[in-house]
């Protein structure tokens, strides 16, 4: 791996491992948690949940779609027919707000942040089929610095996502130096320029990658016939406070968005 350096906002930070009791997930899990900043939630999710939240996503994507193609192809870091993120689904869709209130979403909050948690961002993502770009390797801290910088994400498989077709890789044990330094590419932030010790992590429909908001992640290329699907929820601490780059801080408890689920 290349030498990298911290975000300019991370002069403070410590890893904290979480210890058991656990409501949600098993030792092996919060071990790999610890040591790696990830672990695979198998099974999470029936079939019939995912049939209804694709229906419903499928046509807010096609109004993504429709968007972007009157505005040039792309806006931010979605393009047309490659990859689309659309957010906010959750004041769109009462299914989907239903959906972050999941049980199984409480209990990993309650064992990898706190009671207090609340949800912070959700958004769907479709890689589209014959896109041969990877999205860059970047933590979800590296976008919007949020403090404390240890938030939950929870990237669940809509679809089954194989190497394929653009699953999730992530570079285990980075995580414990809290936020790096990202640059910007053609398509997105980054923090890493070689994926050397990375490890791919394919899903079945209805598992979950749960990772934390300082895992280096990328997405592959989607090579295959079909559109890969996810649904991102991502959870942070009740006093979590997003810092803008003019230094200011603000509370995230947009009540239609960023409610409490415990």
């Amino acid at each position: 791996m290349s030498k990298f350096k911290l975000h300019a906002l991370n002069n403070d930070f410590n890893w904290t491992d979480q210890v058991g009791p656990f409501k949600q997930i098993s030792d092996a899990q919060a071990a790999s948690w610890n040591g790696d900043g990830y672990f695979l939630y198998k099974n999470a999710f029936s079939a019939d949940l995912l049939d209804k939240l694709i229906e419903t996503f499928d046509r807010i994507d096609l109004q993504t779609e429709a968007f972007l193609e009157t505005n040039g192809g792309q806006f931010g870091i979605s393009r047309a027919n490659q990859l689309t993120f659309t957010k906010h689904i959750v004041e769109r869709s009462a299914l989907a707000k239903a959906f972050t209130l999941e049980a199984t979403f409480a209990g990993l909050c309650s064992d990898l942040l706190d009671d207090n948690a609340r949800l912070y961002w959700d958004q769907i993502v479709y890689k589209k089929p014959g896109n041969p770009e990877d999205f860059p390797w970047h933590q979800d801290n590296g976008y919007s610095f949020v403090t404390p910088q240890n938030y939950l994400t929870c990237w669940v498989a809509l679809t089954d996502a194989t190497i394929d077709n653009g699953c999730p890789w992530v570079m285990p044990g980075v995580h414990k130096r809290g936020t790096l330094k990202h640059w910007l590419t053609d398509l997105g932030l980054q923090c890493l320029d070689n994926s050397d010790g990375a490890v791919a992590v394919e899903a079945k429909a209805g598992d979950i990658v749960v990772f934390s908001s300082l895992t280096p992640h990328r997405t592959g290329p989607n090579l295959t016939e079909d559109t890969r699907k996810a649904y991102i929820c991502q959870y942070g601490y009740d006093d979590a406070q997003v810092i803008t780059r003019e230094g200011e801080y603000l509370k995230q408890t947009n009540p239609q968005r960023q409610y409490r689920i415990l």
